[in-house]
């Protein structure tokens, strides 16, 4: 394939994956300047999102997002949101 006939991102889930990246930097920018609750709660979703993606993509599509099988990846994406949500959800404020 010559470098002028490729699209990049070259898949669905590759353009996917960006603004799944996209949406986590802004989370981290978020919890660095704001409320660190708001910003883990985007980190969150936007594993939750990749999750989903994974799972609704088949492999040839999910560029980027294609680690492992596709039930592992969706899972561990899954646990990972769900635990950042969770700890944003419980840890208690602190004083100061």
């Amino acid at each position: 394939m010559t470098e002028s006939a490729r699209r990049y991102p070259s898949t669905i889930g590759g353009a996917v994956y960006l603004v799944i990246l996209l949406v986590t930097l802004g989370g981290v920018g978020y919890a660095v300047l704001g409320s660190w609750r708001v910003g883990v709660g985007w980190i969150s979703a936007s594993l939750f999102a990749a999750a989903v993606a994974r799972l609704v993509f088949t492999d040839v599509d999910a560029g980027m997002l294609k680690v492992r099988h596709k039930y592992v990846d969706a899972a561990l994406l899954a646990g990972a949101a769900a635990l950042l949500a969770f700890l944003a959800a419980t840890i208690p404020n602190q004083p100061g």
